[in-house]
């Protein structure tokens, strides 16, 4: 051991007594039974239904007070105090308003106090006091603590403990210290959580979902497309930046980019009013609740034209200097027949309809007007200089990966490029050849290495970014293409088809997932796949429960725009010390549906795999952390305070 390192530890564990005390507490830690990880993915901005989900910790909030009070209360009475633990401040005005006065009220407090004590204790049996006390309301630490620690069986302390939660009430702070304590439950049932991709498009709050991550108390995500793609537009990608304004105007989601963000969209705004019309292939796809008026419904059919003309653009040039990216059939503005309006596609040739091509330079297609240029940097500059978005994506960057190894499973959003035979499908960039676990290391070293040079707009890894976002060997598209463009101007579905990578049909096979785990340095008889991306449509019979568990999908269909083909609305998995469980939820509906029916939206629990023995922290990644700082402690004591 480096003397020079321990000399420096010694400085902390400056007696012999601190460090084996720190021995002893570190080694008692990383024997108790591993915390409750909470998987979520796919959550594209419907922030009400991930919140609901986060609130009742997929269903672990009202399995530990089933535990405690099954035996003695109703269903009814069950769903009422979840209800009370998922949204405890509206929950409490419900309840003032039904009863009838104030020692009503006061009984009713004095009772709930002690119910949610009941439960902290419960949910907080496999912690430590003091990972309890980070959880426990700042400013009744002491009283709960207190009234959680009553070992007094002589019952000499029972007028102190009547006079706390006497004054608790009489001070008017009974309903503080119950919301404070629905909120430590919330954190007690779930250790960590895992967003596996995702968060952004489609959904209108992908900020409050980000505002939520930054203030949990432990996350990880590992990135989507649709998240790369905001990435890549904040890094300096004027072709992600097209992507997510298109994306955007298609599903009646700019409000998020202007009002959240403020970024100013009326230099486009007046560019799309300049150069296109009314164009059915480009109204937006309308939110439920929408209340716009048909002006507002074709500015936005007009800037998705504008935006998605400047996008077909500017994908020209990096197909062209990026050869490897293996992209020139998409040089589609090229390929157009623009006397008789048709493209020949695959060899075969297609009639175009709802056409917008106005802007576009019949010999030089991939050339931007000079007001489109304008435009792109006038938003450019609007994107890196929004100090909420520069909040959000640098949180994504700071807790964000391409993929994780994480307590012996391997998380990743979309999938491993695969090849027919389930060899790992191979990617050249400039020189050098990369596959596997090394090809994903270098997509994320190249977006790093974007997004740490803003400046930088045309390199090779703003580029790459973009491929990432589109590319056929990308881990988070996986797809041959995207064919946006034969969506919007081809009749004919043959050509809307996007043929996937074999992965998504190998991963059915236990042996490739084995595979998999073993590219990434993890154990396959212990570990698994955790994957989003693709909704799973269990509405025709598929099975998120893949390969004899060794995959597991949750992208159930947490967006709206899903839940037709998946018929759920997501699905998000628990792995405790007990083993791993899959959980489908039924549409969110609203809060209000929570509070005043006491519904929930979980529809069924499946196991996944069951631990034979239960799993300690020191067989997690935390406590492969905690086990070398107890060895480099045991150095320490031997080199300073032995000898």
């Amino acid at each position: 051991m480096d003397e020079q390192f321990l000399d420096l530890l010694a400085e902390k564990y400056d007696t012999e007594e601190k460090v084996i005390t720190e021995i002893i507490n570190l080694e008692a830690i990383s024997n108790l039974p591993k915390g409750t990880e909470h998987y979520v993915s796919d959550l594209h901005g419907e922030f009400h239904a991930f919140q609901h989900v986060l609130r009742n910790g997929s269903g672990n909030v009202k399995e530990k007070i089933k535990d405690l009070f099954r035996e003695v209360w109703t269903d009814d009475e069950i769903n009422d105090f979840a209800a009370l633990v998922y949204y405890p401040e509206e929950k409490i005005q419900l309840v003032k308003a039904d009863l009838c006065n104030k020692k009503a009220l006061n009984r009713w407090h004095r009772q709930t106090i002690e119910q949610m004590l009941k439960l902290v204790s419960y949910a907080s049996s496999k912690y430590t006091r003091s990972k309890l006390r980070k959880a426990l309301p700042e400013q009744f630490i002491y009283v709960v603590e207190e009234l959680l620690y009553k070992t007094d069986s002589t019952n000499n302390k029972d007028p102190y403990y009547e006079v706390i939660y006497r004054q608790i009430i009489s001070l008017g702070q009974a309903d503080k210290l119950i919301i404070g304590l629905a909120y430590t439950i919330q954190r007690l049932v779930v250790d960590h959580l895992h967003v596996v991709g995702d968060i952004y498009d489609r959904g209108p709050d992908p900020d409050k979902i980000m505002d939520t991550l930054i203030n949990y108390h432990s996350v990880d995500i590992q990135w989507g497309n649709h998240d790369v793609l905001w990435i890549g537009a904040y890094a300096g990608s004027l072709v992600c930046l097209a992507n997510i304004i298109r994306i955007g105007a298609r599903y009646d989601n700019l409000d998020i980019i202007e009002d959240v963000y403020g970024i100013n969209l009326r230099p486009l705004l007046n560019l799309a009013e300049k150069y296109y019309d009314d164009n059915p292939a480009f109204r937006p796809k309308l939110q439920s609740d929408h209340n716009g008026s048909e002006q507002e419904i074709l500015q936005i059919t007009k800037i998705h034209q504008a935006i998605a003309m400047i996008q077909f653009k500017l994908e020209i040039p990096i197909i062209k200097r990026r050869p490897y990216f293996n992209m020139s059939e998409r040089l589609l503005l090229e390929q157009i027949d623009y006397n008789n309006n048709e493209i020949k596609i695959g060899g075969k040739t297609y009639p175009l309809e709802n056409t917008c091509f106005r802007a576009v330079n019949r010999q030089q297609p991939e050339q931007l007007l000079e007001e489109e240029q304008e435009v792109m940097e006038k938003l450019l500059f609007s994107v890196q200089h929004s100090e909420k978005l520069a909040k959000h994506m640098n949180f994504l960057m700071k807790k964000g990966s391409l993929y994780l190894k994480y307590n012996g499973n391997l998380l990743i959003h979309g999938c491993i490029p695969l090849d027919e035979k389930g060899n790992m499908e191979e990617m050249q960039i400039e020189d050098k050849t990369y596959s596997g676990r090394q090809l994903l290391d270098v997509f994320e070293y190249y977006l790093r290495y974007s997004f740490a040079h803003p400046e930088e707009t045309d390199d090779l890894a703003t580029d790459m970014v973009w491929y990432i976002w589109t590319g056929e060997c990308s881990s988070l598209f996986g797809k041959r293409e995207m064919t946006t463009f034969e969506r919007y101007f081809i009749q004919d579905k043959e050509t809307h088809k996007e043929r996937k990578n074999p992965y998504y049909y190998l991963r059915e096979n236990e042996e490739i997932c084995r595979k998999i785990l073993l590219e990434f340095e993890l154990n396959p008889d212990h570990g698994h796949i955790i994957n989003g991306h693709t909704p799973v449509k269990e509405i025709r019979g598929e099975s998120p429960i893949k390969a004899n568990g060794k995959m597991v999908v949750i992208d159930g269909g947490f967006s709206k725009a899903y839940q037709s083909t998946t018929g759920i609305a997501g699905y998000t998995l628990l792995f405790n010390s007990f083993g791993m469980q899959l959980v489908a939820h039924q549409k969110f509906n609203s809060k209000e549906d929570v509070l005043c029916n006491g519904t929930d939206v979980l529809s069924a629990k499946r196991l996944v795999d069951k631990e034979l023995e239960r799993k300690l922290v020191r067989e997690t990644n935390v406590g492969e952390k905690l086990l070398q700082k107890i060895s480099n402690l045991k150095d320490l004591l031997e080199y300073r305070y032995m000898k």
